[in-house]
């Protein structure tokens, strides 16, 4: 049996800060990566959607995957995005991920070619069997074009190496039925799920909003191991309007966590092309809210 926490609980899929150039900013990264670990992280998750991970170079990725595994140590799980559409290019840059430091690897599921079921646990079970690390395998369907079938989770569950979900299928009865299964820890994906999901027996969660307000997410899960649902409600419901105008405001979660880091004076930069910055307006709106919440958190 797994570690029903192989990760830790409060995971921060983590921004990739660049210069004013453009170029990656290793000495940001690391400062922002023992922020949050100061701030209540267990893990960091580097490289995945937030880390603009469509638009950094290979060796981008693996740099940044070393500069925040020696900043933080032992004192957080550091886990690296890998996936791609190709399984041959998936187990490069996972064994790339593990050479420098990485504690474990996030996996998408192949997206646009659509695989089916058997094609999709046979592209998992390839990246297992390449590395020694343990696997975080991600659900989200709404971007893959695939989902990650409960009965395909099931089968998968048996390898020692396949850990973990990052769950977005927003599908909360066929993750109900993996996570009674035993045998994978799920990690909540969407902000929104963050405590719904801890509540019927998952590990914690992945969030971009963590960025900014690890303490504050962190704390409702504290509650609810201490007992108190009802403050546990309390302090999840206090989140919802920052994480209703970082994820649900029409910007992606990594414009909108940029904008915020920027405001509080901590390294992010601007975000690489497609993607454009928040505009005035929304960045004082997001400001606004933060503050808001951190005022009721104090």
């Amino acid at each position: 049996m797994h570690s029903p926490h192989p990760f830790g609980r409060a995971l921060c899929a983590m921004v990739t800060p660049f210069a004013d150039d453009g170029s990656l900013d290793l000495d940001g990264a690391q400062k922002l990566a023992a922020q949050l670990v100061d701030s209540g992280c267990d893990g960091l998750v580097v490289n995945g959607t937030t880390g603009e991970s469509p638009t950094t170079t290979d060796a981008e990725k693996t740099a940044l995957v070393r500069a925040v595994a020696e900043a933080v140590g032992e004192r957080a799980s550091v886990l690296a995005g890998v996936g791609t559409a190709d399984t041959r290019h998936t187990v490069e840059l996972a064994r790339s991920a593990e050479a420098v430091g990485a504690d474990g690897v996030l996996v998408v599921t192949p997206y646009y070619s659509r695989p089916p079921q058997d094609a999709v646990a046979a592209h998992f079970v390839r990246v297992a069997d390449s590395v020694g690390v343990p696997l975080m395998l991600y659900d989200i369907p709404g971007r893959t074009g695939t989902r990650i079938e409960p009965d395909t989770l099931l089968r998968l569950a048996g390898h020692p190496r396949i850990v973990a979900v990052k769950d977005c299928s927003f599908d909360l009865l066929g993750s109900s039925k993996v996570i009674a299964h035993g045998g994978l820890a799920y990690y909540a994906g969407a902000e929104e799920l963050n405590l719904p999901l801890y509540a019927v027996g998952g590990a914690g969660f992945v969030s971009t909003v963590a960025n900014v307000a690890a303490p504050q997410l962190r704390a409702a899960l504290d509650a609810f191991d201490a007992g108190d649902t009802g403050a546990a409600v309390r302090l999840n419901q206090a989140t919802l309007p920052l994480t209703e105008l970082m994820m649900a405001s029409g910007l992606p979660g990594t414009v909108t966590a940029k904008a915020l880091l920027g405001a509080l004076g901590l390294p992010a930069g601007a975000v690489r092309e497609p993607l454009q910055p928040a505009g005035r307006e929304a960045a004082r709106g997001l400001l606004a809210a933060y503050e808001e919440l951190a005022q009721s958190y104090t």
